[in-house]
C-alpha cells in the first residue's frame, strides 16, 4: 500500500499531467491530489468533501459568500456541494487537495 508521496514526486506527476492537477493516490473514496490552478480557477462544486492545504503561494479563497486570504500552511475545508474558488492568486500557488466521502466526485 502506498503511504508516502514527496513534494518532488508530486511535482513530477503534475508536470506530466495535461491538467492543472495530478491524482497521486487513491484509497476507497479518498483521493490525494496536487493542484496548481492556472490563470483562472474555474472548478465546479464537488460531490465529495475536500480539504486544501496551501503549500506555496497566496491568494484569496471564497467559500460560498465568504472570502479569506490564504498562504503557505493554511488549511481549508470545503463541504460537498459548496461553491468555492481561488482568486487573485500568485502564479506559484500550489495545493494539496484531499477528496473523501461519497465516491465518484469530480476532479479539480
Amino acid at each position: 500500500m502506498r503511504f508516502h508521496v514527496s513534494i518532488a514526486e508530486a511535482m513530477q506527476q503534475l508536470k506530466k499531467s495535461e491538467d492543472d492537477f495530478a491524482v497521486l493516490f487513491e484509497h476507497g473514496s479518498m483521493r490525494g491530489i496536487i493542484f496548481r490552478p492556472e490563470e483562472l480557477d474555474d472548478q465546479e462544486p464537488h460531490i465529495q468533501d475536500e480539504i486544501y492545504i496551501v503549500l506555496k503561494g497566496s491568494g484569496d479563497f471564497t467559500l460560498e459568500e465568504k472570502t479569506v486570504k490564504v498562504g503557505p500552511g493554511d488549511f481549508l475545508f470545503v463541504p460537498a456541494g459548496a461553491e468555492h474558488q481561488f482568486t487573485n492568486f500568485s502564479p506559484d500557488l500550489l495545493l494539496w487537495v484531499i477528496f473523501y466521502g461519497e465516491e465518484g466526485g469530480e476532479e479539480d
